[in-house]
């Protein structure tokens, strides 16, 4: 019988390095890399200006992915997903379209500081002004509300990287 790949999703604050560690991963283990920002970015180009713009597109991404990456998953490929599972119900998303698959599934939780945090998304702004309407400290700390520290995942499914100044 085929073994099917791993979902490799990843936890984080605004900031704290998702995406980087996203294609870290990719390129180590040679996977198939889904990025967010880049589907939301080339469905819907200038449309997502608030947080809430972001929720609702974000929301349309996930019906039509979910087929496509579970159809990836059972090729024995891996994925990884470099989308915020941030919340409960974001990794009950993720963990529910695993099981569907019969797919294992790994949440990387980077855990990093408000300060960090924020550091580092003051020096993304200059690398990719594009974003620089978003990425600022008001729309981190509306974000950061959100956030919930992922304690409710098995510890065998959960890997924390401490990520420091």
């Amino acid at each position: 019988m085929a073994r099917n790949g791993t979902l490799i999703l990843f936890c984080g604050k605004m900031g704290a390095g998702k995406s980087t560690a996203a294609v870290n991963i990719n390129n180590e283990r040679n996977g198939i890399l889904i990025s967010e920002d880049k589907w939301l970015a080339s469905l819907y180009p200038d449309q997502i200006t608030t947080f809430e713009d972001y929720i609702r597109f974000s929301g349309l991404l996930k019906p039509l992915l979910k087929t496509h990456v579970q159809n990836i998953l059972k090729t024995g490929a891996n994925v990884i997903m470099d989308f915020p599972a941030n919340t409960i119900n974001q990794r009950k998303w993720f963990v529910s379209l695993c099981a569907e698959a019969n797919a294992k599934y790994e949440l990387i939780y980077l855990k990093a500081s408000n300060e960090l945090c924020l550091k580092q998304i003051a020096q993304r702004r200059i690398e990719q002004p594009s974003r620089a309407k978003f990425d600022t400290e008001q729309v981190f700390n509306h974000v950061t509300k959100y956030f919930d520290e992922p304690n409710e995942i098995a510890a065998e499914n959960l890997t924390v990287i401490e990520r420091c100044e």
